[in-house]
Formats: C-alpha cells, sequence, structure tokens
C-alpha cells in the first residue's frame, strides 16, 4: 500500500530492541549510557524519577526516551543518531516515523516512581522479562514463548499505570510484524471507523481498559488472517497503524468543517475591512516542496482543474474534481481549500508553512494576487507570490491540521501562539522541559471516590455521549470532589492544565465568562472570560480531553451567562460557529471540552431549572455512600467504634429525612463530612455534630424544634 520507505523505522528500532537486551543484568551501565546519549545532545534529560535520582530502568522506557508525542522532529533525529552511536547501532538511521505510535509526556514511564509509592519491588524486572519473551515470541511464534510472553503481559499491563495502549505500543516497537499496538486510534479504527468489514469486526473479542493476554492474541491472530486473506488493502499490523492514524485525521477534519457556504462576505463580519488572515499550508505531501518553494518565493497547490479563476462557486469545483478523479470521494475539503487560494487570500496575508501535524517550518507574507501558468515546466501551475520571512523548525503547539491550505484567523489565542515562536530566535534548540504528571486511573477514582465500577462505567458513558453532565445530590456526598477525580480519571492523568473549575453566583454574568468590557488604565479594555480561554486552549489541543467544572452550577442564570453559546455547547452544535456579542468572531464550542456542573439538590432557595438548562445537560444523582465498598474499608482502616456509631446515627437520620413529606431523599447527609479525617477523637466527631451536621438540621426543621431536639441528643449520644 504505501512505500517502504515510509517505515524505515523498523529495522533500527529492531536491532535497538536487540542491543537493549544485552543490559538487562547491566543496568546501571545502560543508565550511564542513557545520561551520556543526552549529555552528547544538549537535550535535557527527561524526568525518570523524582529528581532524576535513576535507581533502575526497562527497556520499553527507553525506547520511549525518543518516541514522546511532544518532541520536534529534529531533536528525534537527534537523540536517536547519539542512541546509534552510544550503543553501536548499524542500521540506518531513521529520518520518517510513519506509523510509530508515540507516549503522552505526561506518563512516559512504564513503572511508577519509588517516591509515589506506587511500585513493587519485581515491577521493572517484570519489565524485562516481557521484553525479552516477546523478542523471543517475535523469533519463534511457539505454544511455549506464547505462555511466557503471556505470563508477563499479563503481569505487567495490570500494574498501576499501565493499560492496553502503553504496553502494547511497547510490544509494537519492538516487533511491529507480530504485535499491534492497542492505542485509541487503532482502536477506534478496528471496531468504530467502518474500514475494516462488519464481518470481521464481529469475530474480534471485546476488549477492555487491562486486555488479558489471550484477549490480545486472539484479536491480532484474527486480524492477521484478514490482512493476510487478499481480501483487505492493508497487508500488515505497520501499514494498518498508519492507515488508522491517516484516516482518523481525514475523520476529524471532516467533522471540524461546517457544510460550505457559498456567500461572499460572511466571514469574521469583516466585510468591507481590510483585515489581515493567517494561514496553515502544507508546501507538497510532507512539506516535499519546501526548499523549491522558499528559493522561487512562492506558494502553490496542485489540483489541476485548469484556472481556479474560471468557476463561480466551490460546488463547480467539486464537481470538476469528480469528473476527473472520480465521484468515490466528496472533494468538500479540497475545493474548500482550492476556493480560498485562488479567491480568499491576499496579499498581506500571513502563511505559516508545516511538515506534518506537528512542525512548522516557515513563516511567510503573502505579496500577490492567484496566478495561473498553464505551461510552467515544473508543473506548479496555480501560485502566489510569498515573502519567505523565516526558515528553519519549530515546535508546533499542539496538532496541526491536516489540510493542505487553513485559514485560521478566527482562533486568535492560537494565532497568537504562533507568532510567539517567531519573535525569539534566539532559543536554544532543545527540549522543552515537561513536567511529568502522575497517572489517574480508573482504579485511582473508585479509590478516592465511593461510587462502585458500574456507576463509574454509566458516569462516563453519559459524559462522552452528552458532553454536558450535571452531578446533583445532597450535602456532603462529595460532587465538587467527585467532578475533578472524574476528569482526571478519563483523561488517565492529573493534568491540571486540561480542567478547570469556577463557582457560579447570583451575579456571575457572561461578560465574566465569555468575554467583556473591563476598566483599564485607558479607559474600557475588552477581556477574555475563562470559558473563552479555555474553548481556545483545548481547540488547539484536539486530540486530549478538557473538562470545564461549574460548581454550584444552578446558582447562576445559565440563559445570561451563556448567552449565544447556550445552543453551542448541545453535543450536536459542538463545532458550529456563532458570531460572539462584543469582538463579532466566530467562535465555537470544541468537542474535546466537557462540561461537569455540580448542583445541590437540598439548595431550596433557588428557583427551578429551566428546561433549556435541563435539555443540554444530562443529570446523574450522587447519593451517600456509607455503605459503599470503599467507605466501609475507609471505616474499617480508622478502627474507631464512636465513629462507627455517629455514621449508624447519621444512616438512621437519613432515613427520617427521606420520609419527611417536606424534605426527601435529595436532603440526605452525606459521606464527605467524615472523610479524609487525621485524628479521630471526641474533638473531631463533636465538632462535626456541632459545627456541621446541627447547623443543617436547624435549616431542615427551623419551624420543628422538637425534632432538632431529638436528634441533637441522638448525635451527641452516638460518640459518649
Amino acid at each position: 500500500m504505501q512505500n517502504q520507505k515510509m517505515y524505515d523505522w523498523v529495522p533500527f528500532y529492531k536491532e535497538c530492541a536487540t542491543k537493549l537486551l544485552d543490559y538487562r543484568n547491566d543496568r546501571q551501565n545502560l543508565i550511564n549510557k542513557v545520561k551520556s546519549m543526552y549529555d552528547a545532545t544538549g537535550i535535557n534529560l527527561p524526568t525518570l524519577e523524582r529528581d532524576n535520582n535513576i535507581v533502575d530502568i526497562d527497556p520499553f522506557t527507553i525506547l520511549g526516551l525518543f518516541n514522546k508525542s511532544s518532541m520536534k522532529p529534529s531533536n528525534r533525529i537527534k537523540l536517536i543518531s547519539a542512541f546509534a552511536t552510544e550503543f553501536g547501532i548499524q542500521a540506518k538511521v531513521p529520518t520518517t516515523f510513519d506509523s510509530i505510535p508515540v507516549l503522552n509526556n505526561q506518563n512516559a514511564t512504564f513503572y511508577y516512581f519509588l517516591e509515589e509509592g506506587g511500585r513493587d519491588a519485581d515491577d521493572i524486572g517484570q519489565l524485562w522479562s516481557l521484553f525479552e519473551s516477546a523478542l523471543e515470541y517475535a523469533e519463534t511464534p511457539d505454544a511455549t514463548n506464547r505462555k511466557v510472553v503471556s505470563k508477563y503481559f499479563d503481569l505487567v499491563v495490570n500494574k498501576k499505570g499501565n493499560g492496553n495502549s502503553k504496553v502494547t505500543m511497547g510490544l509494537y516497537w519492538i516487533a511491529p510484524d507480530v504485535f499491534l499496538n492497542l492505542d485509541s486510534r487503532n482502536e477506534w479504527y478496528i471496531f468504530e471507523s467502518g474500514r475494516i468489514p462488519n464481518d470481521i469486526v464481529k469475530g474480534l473479542p471485546a476488549i477492555s481498559k487491562k486486555i488479558a493476554s489471550s484477549t490480545y492474541f486472539e484479536l491480532i491472530e484474527t486480524l492477521k488472517t484478514y490482512l493476510s486473506s487478499g481480501q483487505a488493502k492493508l497487508s500488515n499490523f505497520i501499514e494498518l497503524s498508519f492507515e488508522a492514524w491517516r484516516y482518523s485525521q481525514e475523520v476529524n477534519e471532516k467533522n471540524k468543517i461546517q457544510s460550505e457556504r457559498e456567500t461572499k462576505g460572511t466571514a469574521l463580519a469583516d466585510n468591507g475591512v481590510d483585515v489581515v488572515h493567517y494561514w496553515i499550508y502544507s508546501p507538497g505531501d510532507n512539506a516535499s516542496n519546501w526548499e523549491k518553494f522558499y528559493e522561487l518565493g512562492i506558494m502553490s497547490i496542485r489540483r489541476d482543474i485548469g484556472n481556479y479563476k474560471n468557476y463561480s462557486t466551490k460546488n463547480e469545483m467539486k464537481q470538476k474534481m469528480k469528473d476527473l478523479y472520480g465521484a468515490s470521494k466528496s472533494y468538500m475539503n479540497v475545493a474548500h481549500a482550492t476556493w480560498q487560494f485562488a479567491y480568499e487570500m491576499k496579499p498581506g496575508d500571513i502563511v505559516f508553512a508545516k511538515k506534518g501535524m506537528h512542525q512548522l517550518i516557515g513563516r511567510g507574507v503573502v505579496t500577490s494576487d492567484y496566478q495561473y501558468k498553464e505551461n510552467q515546466p515544473d508543473g506548479f501551475k496555480h501560485m502566489r507570490q510569498v515573502d519567505w520571512t523565516h526558515k528553519g523548525e519549530w515546535n508546533h503547539p499542539g496538532q496541526a491540521v491536516m489540510k493542505t491550505l487553513t485559514d485560521i484567523t478566527q482562533y486568535t489565542d492560537y494565532v497568537e501562539k504562533l507568532n510567539a515562536l517567531f519573535e525569539d530566535e534566539a532559543e536554544d534548540d532543545v527540549e522543552d522541559i515537561v513536567i511529568e504528571l502522575k497517572p489517574y486511573t480508573k482504579d485511582d477514582f473508585l479509590t478516592d471516590v465511593y461510587v462502585g465500577e458500574n456507576e463509574y462505567q454509566n458516569l462516563t458513558s453519559l459524559i462522552r455521549k452528552k458532553k454536558n453532565v450535571i452531578l446533583q445530590g445532597a450535602p456532603g456526598v462529595g460532587k465538587t470532589w467527585a467532578a475533578k477525580r472524574l476528569a482526571y480519571s478519563m483523561m488517565g492523568v492529573k493534568d491540571p492544565n486540561r480542567v478547570m473549575m469556577i463557582q457560579f453566583h447570583q451575579s456571575y454574568s457572561y461578560e465574566d465568562f465569555i468575554m467583556g468590557f473591563r476598566p483599564s488604565e485607558k479607559g474600557f479594555q475588552l477581556k477574555k472570560g475563562p470559558f473563552y480561554t479555555f474553548c481556545k486552549e483545548a481547540e488547539v489541543d484536539s486530540d486530549n480531553d478538557y473538562f470545564f467544572i461549574i460548581d454550584e452550577i444552578n446558582r447562576g442564570n445559565l440563559s445570561r451567562i451563556f448567552g449565544e453559546l447556550f445552543m453551542l455547547i448541545e453535543a450536536d452544535k459542538r463545532g458550529n460557529e456563532l458570531l460572539l456579542l462584543y469582538s463579532e468572531e466566530k467562535f465555537s464550542v470544541p468537542e474535546n471540552i466537557h462540561i461537569i456542573g455540580t448542583m445541590n439538590t437540598a439548595d431550596r432557595s433557588l428557583a427551578m431549572l429551566d428546561y433549556a438548562l435541563r435539555r443540554r445537560f444530562a443529570f446523574y444523582s450522587l447519593k451517600p455512600a456509607f455503605q459503599s465498598d470503599g467507605f466501609r474499608t475507609y471505616r474499617k482502616g480508622l478502627n474507631n467504634q464512636k465513629l462507627d456509631k455517629l455514621v449508624s446515627c447519621v444512616e438512621r437520620l437519613n432515613e427520617m429525612i427521606t420520609r419527611d413529606d417536606s424534605l426527601g431523599e435529595g436532603f440526605c447527609i452525606g459521606h464527605s463530612y467524615f472523610c479524609n479525617l487525621e485524628v479521630v477523637d471526641d474533638q473531631a466527631l463533636s465538632g462535626i455534630i456541632e459545627y456541621e451536621l446541627l447547623p443543617l438540621l436547624r435549616e431542615y426543621w427551623f419551624d420543628e424544634p422538637d425534632k432538632i431536639r431529638e436528634w441533637s441528643d441522638e448525635l451527641r449520644s452516638s460518640i459518649r
């Protein structure tokens, strides 16, 4: 399917694996070689232990050093070259990395750091055993070797912080013709994209987050049979991995683009205004024409349908492309970019040249209108003159779009980030220092939040489907606590940069939330609110989930706060654009943003939520978890009889509250009043009763003093 030069990394990675195996029993020397490799390149050694006091290391983590999502291509090649020198690798150093899955920078080791207490003494040894047995199986794929690799696969994949994606990624690096990487992109391609025949997909085993080795081998054998059968356009796992990446980008791009608009002058409401537009542009496949375009001072696109100015609409362009190249594709994206190149781009616009999705290679200013030269000998018939002001390599912030040409003017924060890259070219070409963040899994959530696994699955499925969820419940059920940890568990890492929390109140407004004018030294200045800035950050990092948490969401006037964006937060309206009230800028709510609200069901000072809110949010009730396995384990660990009696008393109180017609289940007392107790003594328990529980009861039964007196006595007696 693909030119094999695309996969010139395969022999190099295989030889890397062989060389690393020699150091299984000489790991201190291995650690020293890694440090020497970084010293030779001038690149900062990433964090491999707290304070980088590295006492042990595994081979998968070492391979992961040059397989990270944020690494510059130039630094990747630099590091791989140093690796080749340090370990005496004879295979050619690869310069392309198609089909290679990469690690999340914030979860880039295959083991837990020692100081975090999540690593057992034999964890790294088991990683070496998996590594060695996988290589033996790749060499001799018999039942005996499979049994060994299966043993260590099951041990490693179930370690805290690991899972299908990371473990199978490591196996794929060392033997991509034998092992398949089960990252999220490949999973989607196999099970959901529709690119693999339905009868094949139906025959595949269901997979979980931590797959069993037996299931994994069943999956890869079934797919191998399909790929070798002749009915597939792909022939092996390497091609499958590349195609999953390519096709997912194509689908993502289609989903982002709205139905085309033929009406002129609608963009940015800038009719009659001379506005500089900013563009992301790819100078040929994988920037193959960049050197020539830079030398000639031009940019060009190659869809040869004759003079673009002969077409009056994008539909005409699309139809011509279908006539020339076949009707099996929509050509919507191609026609849109072609139309923009001919009609919308203008002299003075800024162009950022890109290579792939993660690298910028130049910046320039458009200096001419569209030009058509039919007899151009080099084939570049369609062109514009460009003054290329910058040439080099810059790490793209986030992930660039796949299109040849994209107008990014409306994404103001994104444009600012790109412009900032070219303001200071004196910085050393070294890898940015990355703070390694702690993984956070479903198991971590279930430990921290006292809900069952089924509840967790239901809740996460609801968030992914609806995009907007409100956690509602009685006082003390841990709604706010659960919201942030739910976000971390769905991201897989404790990344505070992808979670934002605010609190609504009666005076909170659109100007606070989206944008509005605020006093400044020079009069009034347009200030951007937290939701606007968060959406822009998520927009640039579309491959990762972002979570916007609104505490006490029912205390604000939602229609007033969201304004014209109230419609755009709906799941099926994500990506659609509206003009913002103050800036007249086109704005959309990205698909990768999830909104989690919290609401206290006992807050009767507020009016009922209107239908508009209820239609846009799903509602999930959290209940007191006194009888949950997690809370029982927590109480058992404290081993305090008075606490146990107090909890039992509160459970009886909740039964009373539930039966009370003026209250009901939504007013029950939650378990969080008793959580995170550092000291459990009479003073602490009495403080909970006197200063937290009784004030709540006085509010509930303000006109029933007898009930207050009765339960005050009950609660106090429980700890005597």
